[in-house]
């Protein structure tokens, strides 16, 4: 699905404190000295997920979440983060990166050439196949997810599994202001016809998601 590309300036606030994420380890190890090859390659990809942690976090820096408390938007993403990584055991650092950054495209004033310029291509593809165009009305939107679920490549769908597990027990748990008990059961429905989709990716992932619909009020 295309997205509408907005060109807005990157936002100076981010660039104040952070460099690109593209930045490379410029000296590498000789091959007898692997382990210190490993620690660099390491440092690298922690690098990665911390700017993507600040990046997200000045993104989202304004927003609330719609429960009663008004949660920081900044818990989502990062709730996806460990959900991927602790429950679903996910190493890949660039999937994870796409999972802090899921809502910036979507939800923010950031644009696809911003994120390919901070974290690169593969990165900002993921981003963008799990963001809705908003363009159009949310019930084309919500079908659109469940048609185009089977399509996604496979960081798309891990963003995808966990954004539905977090989004299903938050709607449990903490509920958007003012929803009553039918809308709440009709997201709860909506939710497991994407995941349906795309079962298969990842075995802890959907046994997370299914914990989480057995909440369905």
């Amino acid at each position: 699905m295309q997205l509408r590309r907005r060109h807005t300036r990157p936002d100076p606030e981010y660039e104040a404190f952070i460099p690109s994420s593209r930045q490379v380890v410029s000296s590498v190890a000789p091959a007898c000295d692997r382990p210190v090859a490993v620690q660099a390659v390491a440092h690298a990809e922690i690098t990665l997920l911390m700017d993507a942690l600040a990046f997200s976090a000045a993104k989202h820096r304004n927003q609330r979440r719609k429960d009663v408390d008004a949660s920081p938007y900044i818990n989502h993403p990062i709730a996806l983060a460990r959900v991927l990584a602790v429950e679903g055991n996910v190493t890949d650092h660039k999937a994870l990166a796409a999972a802090i950054l899921h809502d910036t495209l979507e939800d923010t004033r950031t644009t696809y050439e911003e994120l390919q310029e901070q974290f690169g291509r593969t990165i900002a593809e993921v981003v963008r196949e799990v963001s809705d165009d908003k363009s159009l009305s949310k019930d084309k939107r919500k079908q659109l997810q469940i048609e185009h679920a089977r399509h996604l490549s496979h960081r798309a769908r891990l963003v995808k599994l966990a954004d539905k597990t977090c989004n299903v027990r938050d709607m449990a748990a903490h509920p958007p202001h003012g929803w009553e008990l039918s809308r709440r059961r009709e997201y709860f429905d909506w939710a497991k016809q994407v995941i349906d989709q795309i079962r298969g990716t990842n075995a802890r992932l959907e046994a997370a998601f299914d914990e989480a619909f057995a909440a369905r009020p």
